[in-house]
């Protein structure tokens, strides 16, 4: 007897075919694919015919425990996941304290065992004086730099310590490319703006280019893996274009598909963030770096704030916003209207996140993987609404966007941890392992 039996689910294959058929999973994996499965099982879900999918992995969140319990924890930041398609997460280490540590990620890991419904990794923030710890803190998926903007410790953006962490070590690092010297010469320049479309103004294109630049001539230098975050600008796009090294990767975020500075008319500081959102001329460049292979998957940079928080007048409003919940909606409802593919949308959310931090046996519906999955409903549209999400600040930039592909299902490790808008508490997810 099996413990979980789909049937009748149009399943994905990797290159984006669908077929009809059933999948059967066991102790966490999926243990038979069929056209059709009779055997017995704990329990069964009848997909209807819906299509079911690889569960996304999100590599980069936000959620803020321990510190800012206040605007999201390790609890309500996987419940928002999980009902949103995502099986397993990322999360960086700008907390309070930072994860700079041994004991401090060990804290984290041990608070994710409690409370997190989906799989969990963590990365180990740099700083200037904690070279020793980013090679040795274990089991961490990768180092993750500030070279702008951060918060407390976390900051390393002189070109020696950059330097340092690049030549010492194998680990992967990622950037959060931004020139923070430009930054602040900037904000002098534009000092007296209120106006949150001042935010795209101080930190323009060159202050992502920049740090970009210096980025990925550190890896080239060091031969050094690199990931390079939440890319934004047309110019970072073509720079990967006349030259990316095999062991460079970079991300998109849905905020960046799909916002623009258009936006800040109607949002105001609901849409501030880091690096802030561009031109459409940089949402067209990032489309086109996602399609020709330059951009190799998309993550979402989670990272809520309460609505009394962002409605503060610019520039005291914090950056940043939540996005766990909608992101595979929002790509599901791009396939729809034919701006990506299926293939395309589990490469960039499913598989090219597990390829790049080597989590071995998800991103995929086959025999023997992880059952990881979700079973979303491709035909029927609604919108977003602030009072439906999970996140614990209860709101989304994209309230009021009608969008489909909303998940039925989420099942973590052949568990049902989401079902038709509710969470099974019981459920938790496992720590994410990383090969060599």
């Amino acid at each position: 007897m099996y413990n979980l039996l789909i049937r009748n689910a149009r399943i994905a294959r990797p290159d984006g075919t669908t077929f009809e058929g059933a999948v059967a999973c066991e102790d966490g994996r999926i243990v038979r694919i069929d056209s059709a499965i009779t055997a017995a099982a704990h329990e069964t879900i009848d997909a209807a015919g819906k299509l079911l999918l690889p569960g996304v992995i999100d590599p980069q969140v936000h959620f803020r425990e321990p510190g800012s319990e206040h605007k999201e924890d390790l609890g309500t930041g996987s419940r928002a996941a999980v009902r949103g398609g995502v099986t397993s997460f990322l999360e960086m280490p700008n907390t309070a304290p930072p994860t700079t540590s041994q004991a401090a990620f060990d804290d984290k890991l041990a608070r994710a065992a409690r409370k997190s419904v989906a799989n969990y990794g963590f990365f180990i923030g740099a700083t200037p004086d904690n070279l020793e710890a980013l090679n040795t803190v274990t089991p961490a998926c990768g180092i993750k730099i500030f070279m702008g903007s951060s918060t407390g410790t976390l900051l390393v953006n002189r070109p020696e310590d950059l330097e340092r962490i690049f030549a010492n070590g194998t680990r992967l690092i990622a950037v959060h490319a931004e020139d923070e010297t430009r930054i602040h010469a900037r904000r002098v320049q534009f000092a007296g703006r209120t106006d949150p479309a001042a935010h795209s103004e101080i930190r323009d294109n060159e202050t992502a280019r920049l740090a970009t630049e210096l980025a990925l001539t550190l890896s080239k230098k060091y031969k050094r893996r690199l990931h390079i975050l939440h890319l934004s600008t047309r110019e970072e796009v073509a720079m990967l274009r006349a030259d990316k090294p095999a062991w460079v990767t970079a991300e998109a975020i849905p905020n960046h598909l799909f916002l623009n500075t258009a936006d800040y008319a109607r949002l105001g500081t609901l849409v501030q963030m880091n690096p802030p959102i561009r031109a459409p001329q940089d949402n067209a460049a990032l489309w086109s770096g996602l399609h020709d292979g330059m951009i190799d998957f998309i993550a979402t940079d989670h990272a809520p704030h309460t609505l009394e928080e962002k409605k503060q007048p610019y520039p005291n409003s914090p950056s940043g916003m939540p996005g766990v919940e909608t992101s595979l909606p929002l790509m599901l409802t791009a396939m729809h209207e034919g701006r990506c593919t299926l293939a395309e949308i589990q490469k960039w959310m499913c598989t090219g996140p597990a390829e790049a931090y080597r989590i071995p046996n998800k991103g995929k519906i086959l025999e023997g993987w992880d059952a990881d999955l979700t079973l979303v409903d491709m035909e029927h549209a609604r919108p977003v609404r602030n009072e439906e999400t999970f996140t614990k600040v209860r709101w989304s930039p994209w309230n009021g966007r009608e969008l489909r592909g909303w998940p039925q299902y989420t099942i973590v490790n052949g568990e049902i941890a989401f079902e038709n808008g509710r969470i099974r508490e019981q459920v938790r997810g496992r720590r994410l392992t990383y090969l060599p």
